[in-house]
């Protein structure tokens, strides 16, 4: 199912679905009266679009462990998405809800499916990591978790979900989006009355980064795809990466395709670097133009010919990737490869790298970010200069210092 349905289903639906089980509800806490406050048992984490912040996520997990160490963990996100979680080791593979969004019947009978699984489980706790989608907050309420956690509106226009959250987070577009996610763990354990949840100073030492570290036989294979085999000079070259792609969420994101190919030219007059592009199935035919527009042998095309463990272990072997502000941004830093990422309708204030070995491009746009969680991820831009006024010739100047610092 394509985003712009998805958004439409989640505004014209999801608006008067909230309404009505907001009235519910109201009706509801007048029978019941004030609910006991309860230590919880079983806690869903909800994140259904974004794989990029399921590694952002990973200090709200481990956070949540700390704090909560009895708790059985789930998650719930679309079917695409789920081996980021697999990567973290942190939910364990059974915990693990997908709903499929390959299409809208499969979209709503796998949804409603969900629904019904998260109650037979008894989960008593949600912490919905959406920003102000309807979709995950009807999720939330109608699984009957007793404490719903999720991301309010207050005074802000439009993004309206109801009032059907136990626990009514401050969303801070002004701080980065690890910390945002964090908060949801500690509104859980504030007093009700503390509006906006939560109250407390930003530490820096509450945000990790787990490591990803390949083994020798999975180096030796993905080597052994790239035609470096033992034995060769492959110690000598250098592997550079490049992610062209985006996410169809926010297209905008993508650097022009032309500046790839004229950045590979100018990198492969090195004759000890070789190019691989990556990406997934549907990005395979783009990738392959720049591919054939590059026109070198040291030029290959991995797209869709990764599993996504290989992907990591390539991440662990190479020594640069250049890639568009999307997932490839988080996960390579779950490695120690040196990543140069290109931002523009989103800003790397909120949604930049955590790893020690990441260089970020951003222009400081008058415009830019154009996209945040107050327009749900959409952009009227058609034409987005943030990206095209960085040049070719710095990414490659900043290339060219990097490999001079490794050598």
């Amino acid at each position: 199912m394509q985003v712009d349905h998805m958004r439409r289903v989640d505004k014209w639906l999801g608006i008067p679905l909230c309404f009505f089980f907001t009235c519910f509800e109201y009706l509801a806490r007048l029978l019941r009266g004030k609910q006991k406050k309860h230590n919880p048992e079983k806690i869903l984490f909800i994140e259904l679009s974004e794989m990029g912040s399921i590694v952002l996520a990973y200090s709200l997990f481990k956070k949540t462990q700390a704090l909560y160490p009895e708790a059985e963990l789930y998650f719930l996100t679309f079917a695409q998405n789920r081996y980021a979680l697999d990567l973290l080791k942190v939910i364990p593979e059974e915990n693990v809800l997908t709903i499929d969004s390959g299409s809208l019947f499969g979209f709503v009978s796998t949804y409603l499916q969900a629904i019904w699984e998260i109650r037979k489980r008894k989960i008593d706790t949600i912490l919905d990591m959406e920003l102000f989608a309807r979709v995950s907050t009807l999720i939330s309420y109608l699984s009957g978790a007793r404490s719903r956690v999720g991301y309010y509106r207050y005074h802000n226009e439009g993004l309206y979900r109801g009032e059907l959250l136990t626990h009514r987070v401050e969303y801070n577009p002004h701080i980065h989006m690890a910390y945002n996610l964090l908060n949801l763990i500690y509104a859980l354990g504030s007093p009700l009355q503390d509006l906006p949840l939560p109250k407390r100073p930003l530490t820096e030492s509450d945000l990790l980064l787990p490591h990803f570290d390949a083994t020798d036989e999975e180096k030796r294979e993905v080597r052994a795809k790239l035609g470096l085999e033992a034995g060769s000079d492959s110690s000598r070259k250098k592997i550079i990466l490049f992610n062209p792609n985006a996410s169809d969420m926010i297209p905008l994101r993508k650097w022009p395709l032309d500046n790839y190919v004229q950045l590979g030219r100018k990198i492969l007059d090195n004759p000890q670097i070789w190019i691989v592009l990556t990406g997934t199935e549907t990005e395979k035919a783009k990738a392959e133009n720049i591919r054939k527009s590059i026109d070198s042998e040291r030029c290959l095309n991995l797209a869709g010919l990764t599993t996504f463990s290989e992907l990591m272990t390539l991440y662990s072997i190479a020594d640069l990737l250049i890639t568009n502000d999307s997932g490839p941004v988080h996960f390579s830093s779950l490695t120690d490869i040196h990543s140069l990422a290109l931002f523009g309708p989103e800003t790397p204030k909120l949604y930049g790298p955590l790893g020690k070995n990441n260089h970020v491009f951003y222009s400081n746009y008058s415009c830019s970010p154009c996209v945040s969680a107050f327009n749900h991820r959409k952009s009227p831009c058609q034409n987005n200069r943030c990206l095209q006024s960085i040049t070719v010739a710095e990414i490659f100047d900043r290339i060219q210092k990097i490999l001079l610092s490794m050598s």
